[in-house]
């Protein structure tokens, strides 16, 4: 690892704090003992599928816009819990050097983006073409709530996430149904076959990136149940709101979950371990079924 993205890890680690371009620090919470217990309980000694080969993941948590920071550092404390089994190897920066370097990008299997917002594409010009090609090549990428909220200035980035923010109708405050498209599919394991009610801020997602003809979607709001069906500000025709996806990408493989705007998604066994099986299934080590649900 290149010195400067170390000292990044030991920035967020240490100091609690993420570094805007354009803003102060910005303190985030530390995860408390309890919490951390609770996660490595959670978690235990071994994910889902047993990795092929050794597998490296960069969780990236940059942020310029909106700082999801209890989301964040739960997002980052479990999956350095997720990494003391042999799923994986983890390495944690906000450095954009670590994705614009390619040489250093290349040597991971995936890339997590876990609650970044505003990514600043125009001014780190290797960006989106390095993530283009990083996945197009046969890796992973995992993209966690507000990993949404970026590339306005780069269509083709966030076509290749299958989604870009549009607004929270369903805000954090509330509980919301939620319905399982497809109850057996291999990522939604966790959730036991049924539909369920959970607390969290769910995204709807901005046209044409959202588009169910390239995507296999998992998990959608179900506006059956009256308050779901209730939340202001829903602004699509179709009425389409998935919450979780998976698709094919060139050679490589990404996976979208809405959940995980603070700490309860890490929390909650089913959703914790449906963002860990979607990271696995980005590393290709998971195999599912990714053909999208209009083929």
């Amino acid at each position: 690892m290149k010195t400067g993205m170390m000292i990044t890890l030991l920035t967020i680690l240490a100091t609690g704090h993420i570094f805007s371009q354009t803003a102060l620090p910005k303190p985030l919470p530390v995860v408390p003992a309890d919490g951390v217990a609770q996660l490595e309980g959670l978690i235990g000694t071994g994910l889902t599928a047993k990795p092929v080969k050794p597998r490296k993941v960069l969780v990236f948590s940059r942020c310029e816009g909106f700082v999801h920071g209890e989301g964040i550092v739960y997002g980052i404390k479990a999956l350095e819990i997720a990494a003391r089994t042999d799923a994986f190897s983890a390495t944690f920066t906000i450095d954009y050097a670590a994705l614009t370097d390619k040489e250093n990008l290349f040597s991971y299997d995936a890339v997590v983006l876990n609650n970044t917002t505003h990514l600043k594409a125009k001014d780190n010009p290797a960006l989106v073409p390095n993530l283009i090609e990083f996945v197009t090549s046969g890796r992973g990428l995992c993209v966690i709530h507000a990993g949404a909220d970026n590339f306005y200035d780069s269509p083709v980035a966030a076509e290749m996430v299958g989604g870009q923010f549009d607004g929270h109708p369903w805000t954090a405050g509330g509980t919301w149904a939620f319905k399982l498209d497809e109850p057996a599919h291999p990522l939604n394991r966790a959730f036991g076959g049924q539909g369920f009610r959970f607390g969290d801020e769910i995204y709807q997602q901005k046209s044409p990136f959202y588009d169910r003809a390239k995507l296999r979607v998992l998990v959608s709001l179900d506006l059956s149940d009256t308050k779901t069906a209730a939340a202001k500000g829903m602004k699509r025709a179709d009425r389409d709101y998935a919450v979780s996806w998976i698709r094919p990408y060139g050679a490589g493989r990404v996976f979208y979950t809405s959940f995980a705007h603070d700490k309860r998604a890490f929390l909650n066994k089913a959703t914790l371990w449906h963002i860990l099986d979607g990271l696995q299934y980005t590393l290709g080590d998971l195999k599912a079924d990714d053909t999208p649900c209009a083929k």
